[in-house]
């Protein structure tokens, strides 16, 4: 439709905005004002940190978790962290980058990336599925609830559970896992939900860390745990590839499939988030979502509410979750050296979950040990907690967008579809829960995840490089995202080879 300014005949606004293949084009709209969204009348510190900050702290929730409670830890316990560090501080870098990256896709859109890699060649019926059996392949064994269901099982019984009650050790993960309908069920928004048990988890993990880390670890070992986290240096002698590539790969999150958990800045309407919908709660209202996202013209207004808004993304993903995942790496992985240290003993992959809160408690006294046993409880359930609202809702995201069918029978309400399907994959984790020890487990996920970085950060590229003129990343951000490929890359060549030889590939 024509518009007339000043009395001359302008070019018409567009409504549609073609991207990609095989799927509708995006619609268009201005983008929103962040004090709209967030319903303030300005944005300040105290807005930012009570109503902005949240997609950052579920991930931080995921990913303090894996590497930084299990992987890191056992590395540094075994190995040291010279050597080691390094490889943390390189891996946080570049997955926030990437993370910042994938955000802006759904910034800049509304669309999850899910649902957007069904823009890219040769089409969503390759994309989709594929990206799900990868995203599910890695994380569908449940290592966090098992790993939970350890630590819990301690602080019932007063002990570590002995060989023949792993059976119990797995029915209180699945219990876990019930825990978790019922948090998202309870919430009238899911993702605010989340944001809020995250608050509580992780602010209580960090601040019960750094007590116990400044009363009992010595400032030589504090000192040993940063310089290793910035000294370039050979990895220590025996350790393997495969090994690294797992403290690689769930560092700060899960390298090239961090995607999975980005969906969180459209329900909490970041951007053209805000113009699409999110999935609300039980108790919630019923909220529309398209199945389609919409973006936004290269207006002046619209440049500069985009400037606003990406300083907000970083702001969320630089400040809260790439400090929050450095401290929440250091504080454990220094403890563990002090427990090794004074006990002579090193962790097993059997015991990792428990092994802190077991030496600390007969050097200190039960107190230690039912502390440190919450912590370890509390830290793999937060994880357990986003990835398994992840799993859930990917599958939603992407069945909702991609099938006109699907949309009818839940007449446009996608939690006919996600809490039923929750319970679905309650059942199935728990016969996963079968297959191995948690750590293994973890191990697993984490290098399945470097093998998403061989491809997704191309996907991005793709994407990002036909957004809006505005929105689209500089030559540089191209250069890091080449960069996780071959880093990440790199480490999950040899977890492959290994796997299929038997023998490692590289070892230092």
């Amino acid at each position: 439709m024509a518009n007339e300014v000043d009395g001359r005949t302008t070019a018409p606004t567009p409504t549609e905005y073609p991207l990609g293949v095989s799927r509708p084009p995006l619609g268009v709209a201005d983008l929103p004002e962040p004090e709209e969204v967030f319903s303030v009348r300005r944005i300040g510190v105290v807005q930012i940190i009570q109503f902005v900050i949240g997609p950052s702290l579920i991930a931080l929730g995921i990913s303090i978790g894996s590497g930084e409670w299990l992987l890191g830890p056992d590395a540094v316990g075994e190995f040291g962290f010279v050597g080691v560090g390094w490889v943390i501080t390189v891996s946080a870098i570049l997955q926030t980058f990437y993370n910042v990256e994938c955000s802006r896709y759904v910034m800049a859109t509304g669309e999850v990336p899910i649902v957007g890699f069904g823009r890219v060649p040769p089409g969503w019926k390759f994309w989709v599925p594929f990206s799900l059996v990868a995203f599910y392949f890695a994380f569908i064994f449940g290592g966090w609830a098992a790993g939970a269901g350890q630590g819990l099982f301690a602080l019932i019984t007063g002990r570590l559970h002995e060989p023949d009650e792993i059976e119990w050790v797995r029915l209180l993960a699945i219990g876990l896992l019930l825990v978790v309908f019922l948090i998202t069920a309870l919430a009238r928004k899911v993702s605010r939900a989340l944001e809020l048990t995250n608050w509580v988890l992780v602010g209580v993990l960090l601040a019960v860390l750094v007590v116990v880390c400044v009363a009992i670890v010595p400032w030589s070992i504090w000192w040993e745990g940063v310089r290793g986290l910035v000294t370039p240096a050979r990895p220590p002698e025996g350790i393997t590839a495969s090994v690294l590539g797992g403290l690689a790969g769930f560092t700060a999150l899960a390298s090239g499939l961090n995607w999975y958990a980005m969906n969180h800045y459209r329900d909490k309407g970041y951007g053209m988030g805000y113009r699409v919908g999110f999935i609300s709660g039980m108790r919630g209202e019923k909220q529309e979502l398209l199945p389609v996202g919409m973006t936004f013209q290269d207006t002046p207004d619209n440049r500069r509410r985009w400037r606003r808004w990406y300083r907000l993304l970083r702001i969320d993903l630089w400040l809260v979750f790439f400090g929050g995942a450095m401290i929440g790496m250091l504080l454990p992985t220094i403890l563990m050296a002090h427990v090794v240290e004074t006990s002579g003993e090193t962790p097993t992959e059997a015991n990792v979950p428990t092994f802190t809160a077991e030496q600390l408690g007969a050097q200190y006294g039960s107190g230690m040990f039912y502390l440190l046993l919450v912590v370890g409880v509390l830290v793999l359930f937060s994880t357990q907690l986003g990835i398994f609202e992840a799993l859930v809702r990917n599958f939603t995201d992407a069945a909702h967008a991609v099938s006109p069918k699907l949309r009818r029978i839940l007449e446009d309400d996608p939690r006919k579809f996600y809490y039923p399907y929750m319970l679905v994959l309650i059942v199935v984790i728990g016969a996963a829960l079968h297959l191995a020890l948690p750590t293994e487990l973890v191990r697993i996920s984490a290098n399945m995840s470097n093998f998403g970085a061989l491809m997704f950060p191309f996907v991005l590229m793709y994407l990002n490089s036909r957004l809006p003129r505005p929105a689209r990343p500089r030559p540089w951000h191209y250069v890091i995202l080449v960069l996780n490929v071959l880093f990440f890359g790199f480490f999950f060549v040899n977890f492959a080879y290994e796997l299929i030889v038997g023998e490692a590939l590289v070892r230092f």
